[in-house]
């Protein structure tokens, strides 16, 4: 694995666009049901080995899950929704991995913004929303397919990366995933203490005072409760083919659960108003572009 670092070049003029206002990211990345695909994203990144090192080492992902996963998700929402943020939010994810580097479970150097680790980062989204919404949202047409990778193009560039460190086009991406599955991924201990149902995990601490209060009683009935339902969905929404690359066991009868799960949130989510069926940063977003077409 090359460790040569490529410099941010993006800048004044350059800065590159955010997905566009009415496209298929612009639809679905902010739909609550993107919660129950995230955890199947994150596996797959960790499943490298130099990035499950990094988050290994210099991750708060075991002591402050709870507000590392709210930081990730107002990251994620930003690129797609940020408008002039959203370059700004990338050039703060890449500062924080600046000094992230040390030797993966393969004894090799890495440096985290090495574009072969960055770039599997940004890569493992596009097939966990392909693969996981055909349960939660719809199955996408060819051209939708099409458009939501020239999208996730423009995320990619949001985060830093070059064209030169992505495959430009789907003919182009799926050959480099069959090889990262094949070369790269395996169950790195991060991995799979994603999918453990029987880790430690501390109970969330925001929220009102009551909420804390209950939690507080409730943690050791809830807890394991949730570590499954992580497990599950984490699973679940994964792409057959990451699984066998990781080598998770996936059941018929929990397919048939998965099954079901999926058709009530594919069911009763789009039936809610927008203020509840897209997260805060969405739903802002989309509400502002409604008022600039409206004037």
């Amino acid at each position: 694995m090359t460790t040569e670092i490529r410099p941010d070049t993006t800048g004044g003029r350059s800065d590159p666009e955010p997905p566009p206002p009415g496209g298929v990211l612009w639809t679905i990345a902010g739909d609550v049901r993107g919660l129950l695909m995230l955890p199947a994203a994150f596996t797959l990144q960790v499943a490298h080995p130099a990035i499950g090192a990094g988050v290994d080492q210099y991750s708060v992902f075991r002591t402050d899950p709870w507000g590392r996963g709210e930081r990730s998700l107002r990251s994620v929402q930003l690129w797609v929704y940020g408008g002039a943020d959203a370059v700004a939010e990338g050039r703060r994810v890449r500062r924080l991995h600046k000094e992230i580097q040390g030797t993966d479970t393969r004894g090799r150097r890495y440096h985290s913004l090495d574009p072969a680790c960055y770039a599997w980062v940004h890569a493992t989204g596009f097939p966990v929303y392909l693969y996981a919404g055909r349960y939660l949202l719809r199955r996408f047409t060819p051209a939708q397919e099409r458009q939501l990778y020239r999208e996730w193009l423009q995320v990619g560039r949001i985060l830093g990366l070059h064209d030169r460190d992505m495959p430009q086009t789907i003919e182009e991406y799926w050959p480099y995933y069959r090889r990262m599955l094949a070369e790269e991924i395996e169950p790195t201990k991060v991995a799979l203490e994603l999918v453990a149902t029987d880790t430690p995990l501390p109970r969330p601490e925001g929220g009102p005072l009551p909420v804390r209060l209950l939690l507080r009683l409730a943690w050791p009935v809830l807890r394991p409760t949730f570590l499954h339902f992580r497990a599950f969905v984490t699973v679940g929404y994964m792409p057959p083919e990451a699984r066998a690359a990781i080598g998770l066991k996936w059941t018929p009868s929990q397919e048939r659960r998965l099954r079901l799960l999926s058709w009530a949130a594919r069911t009763l989510v789009p039936l809610l108003p927008e203020r509840l069926r897209y997260l805060p940063i969405a739903r802002a977003a989309r509400a502002a572009h409604r008022r600039a077409d409206a004037r």
